[in-house]
């Protein structure tokens, strides 16, 4: 059974820095691109970053571009969102997702697994 579950949430104020966590379980994680969506309160999801499988590709949305770092450790199956600069703006559920393909796409619905998501808040 794939597991994706997420962790490192919480409250943060403007400027402060939070790594959420997505640890993988069921599958290869290894073969697959991984990516992570947010959904801020009454909004739609909306794509932050994604990487492929083998590390070597990353890209973020224009809103978290040089704040926001992806990255992955295949050996723990685990992959992680470094968060700086953080903005009330960044508040909304954070979800990691898994592709079956090992390039990146750009659109949550191209993710086939997903977590349950982890709350972070950003607020003075």
């Amino acid at each position: 059974e794939v597991q994706l579950v997420e962790s490192g949430g919480g409250l943060v104020q403007p400027g402060g820095s939070l790594r959420l966590s997505c640890a993988a379980s069921g599958f290869t994680f290894s073969g697959y691109a991984m990516t992570w969506v947010r959904q801020a309160p009454g909004k739609g999801l909306e794509w932050v970053s994604a990487i492929n499988s083998g590390s070597d590709s990353t890209s973020y949305a224009d809103s978290v571009k040089g704040r926001f770092t992806i990255s992955r450790d295949n050996a723990k199956n685990t992959l992680y969102l470094q968060m700086n600069s953080l903005k009330p703006e960044d508040t909304a559920v954070y979800y990691c997702a898994a592709d079956e393909n090992s390039f990146i796409r750009y659109t949550p619905n191209d993710y086939q697994h997903w977590g349950q998501g982890t709350q972070v808040t950003v607020s003075s």
